[in-house]
């Protein structure tokens, strides 16, 4: 099995009391190496940093699988790390417990994040202690303890003040260093002075070592203040400190006095920038469900500003707003689904869309929110919600338009032009309210001038609220409540594989036959899953015809991609005459005519032979009904009818191949046509 690295902390001890459990002192001595008859038991929850012993082998109980708390690094947990979930993370144990071997070695720089066993932890750049968890067989030669030694809190560098109320925790710090004199800018030098002089403490005298390290020590929200050390108790807390990192002078600072944790002196958490996700760390089950507000079924983000300038009574604010948000919104599965990602220098996200299913336990999840701090980059948390947020792991229903909601206390900084525009092609709304915008003695300072309409879609208005005051943000919940629930507005941010509606129209003459006419509904097939298939993105019909027609099935008979493949799938060869001109009339009037007036109409018509009528004639009639029209010809097809049915220029709207065979060269083809049409015309 392979070795796990454990990263504990940097230069502090956490306070933990739990209690191990003893277990008799006999053992046995094999022919090759020393084993253990009992191993002591340890609980899922404690640290390897509150065991003193160097090496030791314990017992994990069952059912560890179940992390409550973020974790750092390669195969490692951190901060909130225990010893059990770090065996099952690296799969040295699973959820049903086992013995493993714990050894203490020196910590080293640049533990990455990943992934195993349904566990994310998050990258860390350097640990002063660590430890490596392997299978649970002992090694030659060495005695291991029957009984764990723990260090008590005497001997640890960080004290805890008394419990206070929630409210308070999330204000105050959590936790002071054992020697706390100096004065606060004194502290902050020490940090970085620390961070980067420190010796390496080696594994005999590391957890000895009662030198204080000045740190900043942050709090979960679900934490219980240490117990003393003869009673078990579950504290779970972090310590890390770290170089601080300050909002530059360009940026002006708000409500800086009032902040509970000044920037100067304040850490950065170094996972920070691999974009966790507290929502897969920490698994909420839906305590109720609510059916919600049918007619605003959106999944919405909010991009909420965590960054320094804000204050902490404007970050409250804030938080204020958006519970007041939730509430107007009404949440439930069948309305509005709504999820929150916090930006700094980096963005993280709080919780998904799926996370919470009603407004009251969405409202006392933002209260727990504490601020993250840093610069104002909105860019980059624009990015970083066009490639995670949205997704059907983390809640996207697929058929509810996809709304981002930025708040932004100034200006931004960082640019957002191009990662909006990307952004709105991904099928996204973005939305702006900008509070406190810049003075005009403060506008050369702004990185990019006029952001907002640059990363809107439309500039009319109705993307953009401004408040001149923190205070005033109240006003406007229900005026964005009422935007973001207009459907019928949210048109603009679209992209070619999620705004048409696309009807085939397929040749099932005699001439084609069984076997090719299933190589032309794979070609359909193929063509088709491409597409963002919903009720709200693009959408997906089929007609089949020889002398007659048939509607095989309209645009909105079916709203998942699945669903779509599957009726393609089924569609039976018919078999007879081709009458291709009556197939267009046909489409016209029983799909195209009931497209949707913000859809694009799209069709793509796929024959074998001459028509046994004219096709002039109804192709005029669909072109100037707005329909864009695709010829797709195989062998016998007439190359002037297929022109005369494409849409102007027909050249690349015309297809034709040999083979029925070949169709599948078409595919990329095709889709990269559509689109291209699609990104030439203007959105604004």
């Amino acid at each position: 099995m392979k070795a796990t690295v454990i990263a504990t902390f940097f230069g502090a001890f956490l306070i933990c009391t739990y209690a191990a459990k003893e277990a008799p002192k006999k053992m046995k001595k094999a022919k090759l190496y020393f084993t253990l008859t009992d191993v002591p038991q340890i609980d899922c929850d404690v640290k390897a940093g509150k065991i003193i012993n160097p090496e030791f082998i314990a017992k994990c109980p069952p059912g560890c699988q179940d992390v409550k708390y973020r974790v750092y690094g390669t195969d490692i947990y951190a901060s909130f790390s225990s010893v059990c979930n770090a065996a099952i993370h690296s799969g040295i144990i699973d959820n049903t417990g086992g013995k493993i071997l714990v050894q203490k070695v020196a910590g080293h720089s640049g533990y990455r994040g990943s992934f195993s066993n349904g566990v994310r932890s998050l990258s860390l750049p350097r640990w002063r202690e660590s430890f490596l968890v392997s299978e649970g067989k002992p090694r030659k030669g060495v005695t291991y303890p029957s009984t764990l030694e723990y260090s008590s809190s005497k001997s640890t560098a960080v004290k805890s003040e008394p419990k206070k109320p929630e409210q308070d925790l999330k204000a105050t710090k959590s936790a002071d260093t054992a020697n706390a004199s100096e004065k606060a800018s004194e502290q902050g030098d020490a940090v970085r002075k620390e961070y980067q002089t420190s010796p390496v403490p080696t594994p005999a005298t590391q957890m000895a070592t009662t030198t204080p390290t000045p740190t900043t020590t942050t709090t979960d929200p679900s934490t219980t203040t240490p117990k003393p050390t003869t009673t078990p108790a579950t504290t779970r807390s972090t310590t890390v400190a770290a170089a601080a990192k300050t909002r530059p002078g360009l940026h002006r600072v708000r409500d800086i006095g009032s902040s509970s944790v000044h920037p100067a002196y304040a850490s950065v958490v170094a996972a920070a920038s691999s974009f966790s996700s507290k929502e897969e760390l920490n698994p909420k089950p839906l305590e109720s469900t609510s059916q919600g507000n049918p007619n605003c079924k959106v999944d919405l983000s909010f991009l909420m500003d965590g960054s320094w300038s804000i204050g902490k009574r404007r970050f409250q604010l804030q938080k204020q707003f958006l519970s007041n948000v939730a509430q107007a919104l009404g949440i439930g599965s069948a309305g509005p689904l709504m999820g929150i990602v916090q930006y700094g220098d980096d963005p993280s996200t709080e919780f998904n869309l799926k996370t919470y299913a009603n407004s009251k336990d969405l409202r006392n999840a933002i209260e727990k929110i504490s601020q993250k701090g840093g610069l104002s980059n909105v860019g980059k948390a624009l990015s970083f919600v066009n490639k995670n947020f949205f997704s059907d792991a983390k809640g996207n229903r697929g058929g509810a338009p996809n709304v981002v909601v930025v708040m932004v206390d100034g200006w931004p900084t960082d640019r957002v032009e191009e990662a909006s525009r990307l952004a709105r092609e991904s099928g996204i709304n973005i939305f702006f309210v900008t509070i406190e915008a810049a003075a005009e003695s403060e506008k050369q300072n702004v990185i990019e001038p006029n952001f907002v309409d640059k990363a809107v879609c439309r500039t009319n208005g109705f993307y953009s609220i401004n408040v001149p005051s923190w205070f005033g943000l109240h006003k406007v919940v229900q005026p964005l409540v009422k935007r973001v629930c207009d459907s019928d507005r949210l048109v603009c941010s679209k992209t070619c594989l999620n705004s048409a509606d696309i009807g085939f129209v397929i040749d099932g003459s005699s001439s084609v036959g069984t076997s090719n006419f299933r190589t032309v509904l794979q070609f359909v097939a193929n063509i088709s899953k491409e597409f963002e298939i919903s009720d709200t993105d693009t959408r997906i019909g089929a007609v089949q015809y020889t002398y007659e027609q048939r509607l095989e099935f309209s645009f909105d008979k079916y709203s998942t991609k699945q669903d779509v493949l599957s009726a393609i799938k089924r569609i039976s060869y018919w078999s007879g005459g081709t009458s291709t001109g009556a197939a267009i009339s046909y489409a016209s009037e029983q799909l195209f005519s009931k497209s949707k007036p913000n859809k694009r109409k799209i069709m793509i018509l796929i024959t074998d032979g001459r028509s046994y009528d004219d096709v002039r004639v109804p192709a005029m009639a669909a072109h100037r009904n707005g329909v864009i029209a695709y010829s797709v010809g195989v062998a016998w097809a007439a190359q002037d009818e297929l022109e005369a049915i494409a849409t102007d220029p027909d050249k690349e709207h015309s297809f034709f191949v040999d083979e029925f065979d070949n169709l599948y060269r078409f595919v990329n083809q095709l889709i990269q046509n559509i689109c291209t049409e699609f990104n030439s015309q203007p959105r604004n």
